[in-house]
């Protein structure tokens, strides 16, 4: 336990050294060098973005030429060059406002949407599966042909169900295991693109 306790403090100590504002960028960091998903100039949806570390990171990548937006039920801080928007991603009416803060479709959709822990495991791995369905209907809704969706996932129950649906309806689907993901922790990453 000591052991993956200090690897997490390693990259928090690293985040907040280096100003972000989580350790998870660098999740999204390694995904982005190894598939190249965000560039200048491209629209970002970032769901589940509370506290804004992904959304930083996108914008530190995508501006001033690209738009960023940032949808979480939480209220999240503003942050310099990015739309924050609160409400549910299952909702019709907040994706309208996501696309229309966009100007259009976006060119990536990541989502590092994960369930607040009841510490009951099999609820929150089924709670887990349920977000990454909504956050796999949101990213068609929002990209065209070839653009980047990029999913958190925990490996359990559901995860083959849900891998097999999102290879029928996503073209190139992979998953990836960043480094700054926990030791021992279930936790991986679908980066796929829309077909």
């Amino acid at each position: 336990m000591k052991a993956s306790r200090s690897w997490a403090d390693h990259w928090t100590r690293r985040a907040k050294a280096e100003g972000w504002r989580s350790r998870a960028v660098f999740k999204l960091a390694e995904l982005d060098r190894r598939e190249r998903l965000l560039k200048r100039g491209a629209r970002v949806a970032d769901l589940g973005a509370a506290p804004g570390g992904w959304s930083q990171y996108a914008s530190r990548k995508v501006l001033p030429e690209g738009r960023v937006v940032a949808v979480d039920i939480e209220p999240m801080e503003p942050l310099k060059g990015v739309r924050a928007l609160q409400g549910d991603i299952a909702c019709a009416a907040v994706l309208g406002q996501v696309r229309a803060a966009l100007g259009g479709q976006a060119d990536a959709v990541v989502s590092d949407l994960a369930p607040r822990l009841s510490g009951n495991r099999d609820f929150d791995q089924a709670r887990s599966m349920e977000l990454a369905g909504m956050a796999l209907e949101a990213a068609l809704g929002l990209l065209p042909p070839g653009g980047f969706f990029v999913a958190k996932l925990f490996q359990g129950a559901g995860f083959e169900e849900f891998a097999a649906d999102a290879r029928a309806r996503l073209a190139k689907v992979r998953f990836r295991t960043p480094a700054a993901c926990r030791r021992g922790s279930r936790e991986t990453y679908l980066v796929g693109r829309a077909a």
